[in-house]
């Protein structure tokens, strides 16, 4: 009797208790009628190494890996990617059979993804690009948007120091604007990004002046807590293109279930009303 293990894969963060991927991994295996099963697991810095070597040892083939563990697993990790190497973080780990963590980064994947299903007429190369915010959101967004074209990329944060240190790693297309000065260049763009927190329930709201969108323009923002942010709900009355974060996640995920469960899942409405 050959013995058919359940293959297990989760998320782990520190706090977890929020995340939705377990629903949406759940939504998926439950739709394609998948043996496996998805967890949150709440895994302290200091534990974070021992737990990742371990789970391998019993029955788990990845894990998603969220805040504030994205850097740190690059040092765990055996083999990184490209991508993941570029954008500084990981957020998907591959268990492979000889028990070695692969880790890769599908955040910027998502976000492309989800402006294709969301604005499927949306060419990168179409205009200058506004990234509000340099976080680690926003290395994958920058890191992406390059990749798919955009021939130029106007970063404003905050702090002016973070935003530069960005135009260092990405190089002659990224041209850093000050905070007071973002909404000046929103005029320009073909494609604006809020990868910051602010305008995320429990947050400041996001204050740059939004007056300068132009109808057509594409708008994103990557809080999906609300669903319409402030940014976007402006974007809309100017008659921009305004795609909202939460296809992100659902898109970010589709190449690690792949991985794990050996099915590429849909995103679909069906999707997102299981995250909702």
């Amino acid at each position: 009797m050959t013995d058919h293990k359940i293959p297990l894969a989760g998320v782990i963060g520190s706090p977890i208790a929020h995340s939705r991927s377990p629903l949406l991994h759940g939504h998926w295996l439950k739709r394609y009628e998948l043996p496996g099963h998805y967890i949150p697991m709440d895994v302290p810095a200091a534990k974070l190494a021992e737990t990742l070597r371990l789970l391998p040892q019993i029955g788990f083939v990845g894990v998603n890996i969220t805040i504030p563990h994205k850097e740190r697993v690059m040092e765990i990790a055996d083999v990184v990617s490209d991508r993941a190497t570029l954008i500084g973080a990981a957020n998907t780990l591959t268990f492979r059979d000889d028990g070695s963590i692969y880790a890769d980064n599908t955040d910027g994947y998502g976000f492309i993804e989800n402006l294709r299903q969301g604005a499927p007429d949306w060419q990168a190369a179409s205009g200058p690009a506004v990234v509000l915010g340099a976080g680690g959101a926003s290395r994958a967004v920058i890191a992406s948007l390059l990749d798919a074209g955009v021939p130029k990329l106007y970063l404003s944060n905050r702090t002016r120091t973070r935003a530069e240190a960005l135009r260092e790693d990405f190089g002659q297309r990224v041209h850093v604007v000050d905070w007071v000065r973002a909404g000046n260049v929103l005029e320009d763009a073909a494609t604006v990004v809020n990868t910051s927190s602010l305008g995320m329930v429990g947050k400041p709201e996001l204050r740059v002046p939004l007056d300068g969108l132009r109808p057509g323009t594409l708008v994103t923002d990557i809080v999906y807590t609300p669903l319409e942010t402030r940014l976007l709900r402006i974007g809309r009355e100017l008659g921009c293109t305004c795609v909202d974060g939460l296809g992100m996640l659902l898109h970010q995920a589709v190449p690690g279930f792949e991985r794990w469960f050996g099915k590429r899942p849909v995103v679909d409405a069906d999707a997102r009303a299981a995250v909702l």
